[in-house]
């Protein structure tokens, strides 16, 4: 008797979730990973009471194939199953990708899946469809005896029974694997810097730009400059630029910091202040530092909503703390060094 299963994304994942369910003519899972059958085709076929074939060693023809297991970094084998109009389960984070991208469907493809991702369906559920139309899994609809899980693995034995791996096909296994995982993360890398790199980049150009046509930055300098001279000073600086909501303002660009660096400088340089204030001094005007940033990190680390909601005015609020800390550390650090 054949069961209906349900095949969701993992984490890093794209597509489904598929509810599929075998027939007598679609029983067969087909692992196309290369070096044998992948566990999680043998999983499947397990749940699903199918029968499990290395597509690597054994040909199978479209329409018995149930479920196609590959591990496509995004070339063809992600695409060549869909366009057979065949559920197609990758093992690697890849989405709507490649030369056959155009029939890579939510409808017939899920990435990313590991065993955790399988789940018998309810009874009722309704099954995922290839041409659209929907209908209810009914388990009575084979007369196939489902299979133990010591029948499954005694069959797969069976079949690698005598096929020992040789060092070429290791290599090419263990090659693959790495350019995969290389291949994969230059896409992530184009797709995080476009999506979320680039936007920052072009706010953060607009803040600058309004600031410094405003002339805000320089008035600013200007007006905080002189308190650098002192201990004081340097703390109401920091404490100042380390306000929750003075922070994410003040932070693009680094533009205060900027400017007032290149006005203490000039007054060191020409010995209006004591040296030993420029280390002090060069933590308390960057006490804003990253204060803009606190929200895209999160957000590029996946941080849920609730974390980053929680997470930005702690980090600000903490600078409040640590702002002033620093300055004070750096002040006694800076004794002796001139």
């Amino acid at each position: 008797m054949y069961r209906a299963i349900t095949i969701t994304k993992g984490n890093s994942g794209w597509g489904g979730p598929l509810t599929i369910m075998p027939t007598d003519t679609c029983h067969k899972v087909v692992s196309v990973t290369g070096g044998g059958i992948h566990p999680l085709a043998v999983k499947i076929a397990e749940m699903s009471g199918c029968e499990v074939v290395d597509g690597f060693t054994t040909a199978v023809p479209d329409n018995e194939m149930f479920v196609a297991v590959v591990d496509c970094a995004g070339t063809a084998r992600c695409g060549v199953y869909p366009k057979k109009n065949v559920f197609t389960v990758n093992l690697t984070p890849v989405g709507k990708v490649g030369p056959l991208a155009k029939f890579i469907t939510e409808t017939l493809y899920v990435s990313d899946v590991t065993e955790s991702c399988l789940s018998y369906a309810p009874e009722g559920a309704i099954l995922t469809s290839k041409d659209g139309s929907q209908a209810q899994a009914n388990a009575a609809t084979s007369a196939a005896e489902p299979k133990t899980k010591a029948q499954a693995r005694a069959e797969i034995a069976a079949m690698n029974a005598g096929k020992k791996k040789n060092a070429i096909t290791r290599l090419g296994i263990a090659v693959g694997g790495v350019v995969n995982k290389f291949y994969q993360a230059g896409r992530e890398t184009i797709d995080m810097v476009m999506k979320s790199i680039l936007p920052f980049m072009a706010f953060v150009s607009m803040i600058i730009g309004i600031i410094q046509v405003s002339g805000i930055g320089n008035v600013i300098a200007h007006t905080v400059s002189p308190l650098a001279s002192t201990l004081p000073g340097m703390l109401l600086i920091s404490i100042i630029c380390s306000l929750p909501f003075v922070a994410p303002v003040i932070g693009p660009g680094a533009v205060i910091a900027q400017v007032v660096g290149t006005l203490l400088g000039v007054e060191i340089g020409l010995g209006h202040i004591p040296a030993q204030y420029a280390l002090p001094a060069l933590f308390a005007i960057n006490a804003q530092v990253g204060g803009d940033f606190i929200p895209v990190g999160l957000s590029l680390g996946e941080a849920d909503s609730e974390t980053i909601e929680l997470g930005v005015p702690a980090v600000l609020y903490s600078r409040l703390i640590t702002g002033p800390l620093s300055v004070l550390i750096a002040f006694l650090f800076s004794f002796g060094m001139y």
